[in-house]
């Protein structure tokens, strides 16, 4: 599939960079996003509180509403993009990311057909820059501990283990789901992939901010690593949709709430079982334009079934057998800096 604004679009996470990239771009635009994320959002005024009175700011402005904010973005003058303006919309995107409840309010706004058609120019403007085309593993890449230069740590050695424990433990917690038939107070696991497999990047600082469900990390390790094993890459929904034909495992029981809230689908739930793919592929690299365009959305595998790319960040690789290497090359230390706008190497 060819990657262009249309695709882009279709994803909440494409549609989130555009739309940040849109309110670095005008003053105006940045101030109706504000507001309208504010109002769509489903923890307004309990878990989202916003203090102070916008109107005092807005002048004789009225109101925003979606229709003001589509003809402000109708209207705004869109240059060329920088990449450090996507580079910094993308992360925003990437942290902003949840699929355990309800989209933000500004992914609520950003999916209003009025407001996804308005965002046309920003998206064919974004479409054309490198840092967001690039859809094949390199070569070079870099595993991240997030940890310091005094707590050492090797690679992981052992992915055949960590998939078995994985399909173990989802299988049991699938059966369990299944035997309680828990209601939607209950929040269960929203991954996509296994925990504790060896995961790299292949642009440094760059991985260090492209974090989903971010936890606060202060420090890293950044490993210089080689892997030429056979790499399967997720470029489009029908990439994810492949791996989930030919290799799926069923998650209905504990996706089918959790999912919901996400992406309002309730139906069946699969996942590509991991230990079944291991066995014709040693990675799985999750592209740039496949993170912007599917990730978080239900993607449909058949009729009846459909799946979620969550918890997976941009241009991350997972490493299902064991194939990489560090290259002996010097590890980096970086630490983030004190306004969390990025990271330097110590």
């Amino acid at each position: 599939m060819t990657f262009n604004a249309e695709v882009l679009l279709a994803g909440p996470r494409g549609r989130r960079l555009c739309l940040e990239v849109a309110a670095e771009l005008d003053p105006d635009v940045r101030n109706a996003v504000f507001q309208l994320g504010y109002e769509l959002d489903p923890g307004r005024g309990t878990s989202v509180v916003m203090f102070g009175d916008l109107s005092k700011d807005a002048g004789s402005r009225p109101a925003a509403s979606a229709d003001t904010l589509a003809a402000l973005l109708g209207s705004m003058d869109v240059p060329d993009l920088t990449e450090d303006l996507i580079l910094d919309a993308l992360q925003r995107s990437v942290m902003s990311a949840r699929y355990w409840q309800e989209p933000e309010g500004e992914d609520v706004l950003a999916a209003i057909p009025a407001i996804r058609r308005a965002l046309q120019r920003v998206a064919e403007r974004a479409v054309v820059m490198e840092v967001l085309r690039a859809d094949s593993r390199t070569q070079r890449q870099w595993a991240i501990d997030w940890r310091g230069p005094d707590d050492p740590a090797p690679l992981g050695r052992d992915p055949e283990k960590t998939l078995a424990k994985w399909g173990r433990a989802i299988r049991a917690d699938e059966l369990t789901w299944r035997e309680s038939r828990r209601g939607p107070e209950w929040t269960g696991d929203w991954w996509s992939i296994p925990l504790g497999l060896t995961g790299t990047v292949g642009r440094i600082p760059a991985g260090l901010n492209l974090v989903e469900d971010y936890p606060g990390w202060e420090r890293a390790t950044t490993i210089p690593v080689d892997g030429a094993g056979r790499t399967f890459e997720i470029r489009s929904e029908e990439d994810w949709v492949l791996l989930c034909r030919r290799f799926p495992l069923e998650v209905s029981a504990s996706r089918r709430w959790v999912w919901l809230r996400t992406t309002g689908r309730e139906g069946r739930w699969v996942i590509p079982d991991w230990e079944l793919v291991a066995r014709e592929w040693d990675a799985v690299h999750l592209t740039v334009p496949g993170y912007l365009s599917c990730a978080g959305r239900a993607l449909a595998v058949d009729e009846r079934t459909g799946s979620v790319i969550a918890g997976w960040d941009p241009d991350r690789t997972i490493w299902l057998t064991d194939v990489v290497r560090e290259t002996g090359e010097p590890r980096q230390y970086w630490r983030r800096s004190p306004n969390g706008d990025g990271w330097f190497p110590v």
